[in-house]
């Protein structure tokens, strides 16, 4: 069967609304827990402001890190022009965009409308790809938004056939919440796969509701094969109200070996991973593979 490509985003989304302020050097080794495993996808962190997200004050000091890492092709987070300026110091990062499928989402996450957000990333782009970047468009909420309820499918699918063809890298698409149900992301990828063509399409998961893994599933049957996961499930969205973990990358990665779809994961080096951020997180993670292993007589970092 066709092999899928994992971006572990327990760095970043696993740890940024996490209350104790977890050191640079752990973050490192979670980090080189992930490449050793053969994630070589991760995304390290972001140049938020640090009043905002404070867990990731430390985003130049992380890159400086592991930017060289061998195997790590890390992604950083930019929310504004201020956060691109903070990264393009790092020449080897992909820059990921977040914009929302919701104006009021937008509003509170970001700070400003869908257009006015569309016309800075625009700008962005312009200049990132004259420096050579590969530069992800992601879109918040694109299942279903906290308070708007159901979010308007033409005005998403306009979004991503206008970044598309301003030339962005790759299309991300997040059900931040966990409100999506398998029927609803098998119709809406397939849409989203049409109109993207071929610039590459990733989805992110949640698995609030307990879905995450049969979402995927769906996700993958429609036809993607980019997976954004945490391992141990550790994270959410700090401006998402009810939001819980993200979909565990040990239990995707599970479900695929069973499945016999390539990942190229080392599913023992995972749950060493795993434990890891496990244990950085003070909430208790949602993965549910890493419970079973460890009752099978695995141990804990």
């Amino acid at each position: 069967m066709e092999g899928v490509q994992i971006i572990d985003v327990s760095p970043r989304d696993g740890l940024q609304i996490d209350p104790n302020i977890v050191q640079t050097t752990d973050k490192k080794e979670l980090i080189e827990k992930l490449v050793s495993s053969g994630l070589n996808r991760v995304e390290v962190t972001s140049f938020t402001h640090p009043d905002k997200v404070p867990q990731m004050a430390d985003a130049e000091n992380l890159m400086d890190n592991v930017e060289n890492l061998k195997g790590l092709k890390p992604t950083v987070l930019i929310p504004n022009m201020k956060g691109y300026e903070r990264a393009k110091q790092f020449r080897n990062a992909e820059l990921n965009w977040v914009s929302a499928a919701s104006q009021v989402f937008n509003e509170k996450n970001i700070g400003t409308s869908i257009e006015k957000n569309m016309e800075q990333f625009l700008k962005v782009l312009h200049n990132a790809k004259k420096e050579g970047f590969q530069v992800c468009f992601s879109i918040a909420v694109a299942f279903g938004c906290p308070y708007e309820g159901e979010v308007d499918e033409g005005n998403l699918l306009e979004m991503i056939k206008q970044v598309k063809e301003a030339g962005v890298d790759r299309i991300g698409i997040a059900d931040t919440i966990g409100i999506a149900i398998p029927s609803q992301v098998e119709k809406l990828t397939k849409k989203i796969l049409h109109v993207a063509k071929e610039t590459p399409v990733a989805i992110h998961l949640h698995d609030t509701r307990g879905l995450g893994l049969a979402n995927a599933y769906s996700a993958y049957k429609s036809g993607i094969n980019i997976f954004e996961t945490s391992a141990s499930g550790i994270g959410g969205c700090p401006f998402a109200p009810g939001s819980a973990g993200n979909l565990a990358t040990e239990d995707l990665v599970y479900l695929f070996h069973r499945m016999g779809v390539r990942t190229g994961v080392n599913f023992e080096s995972l749950l060493n991973a795993a434990d890891k951020a496990a244990n950085l997180s003070s909430k208790e993670p949602l993965g549910r593979i890493r419970h079973v292993e460890n009752r099978k007589g695995r141990n804990n970092l």
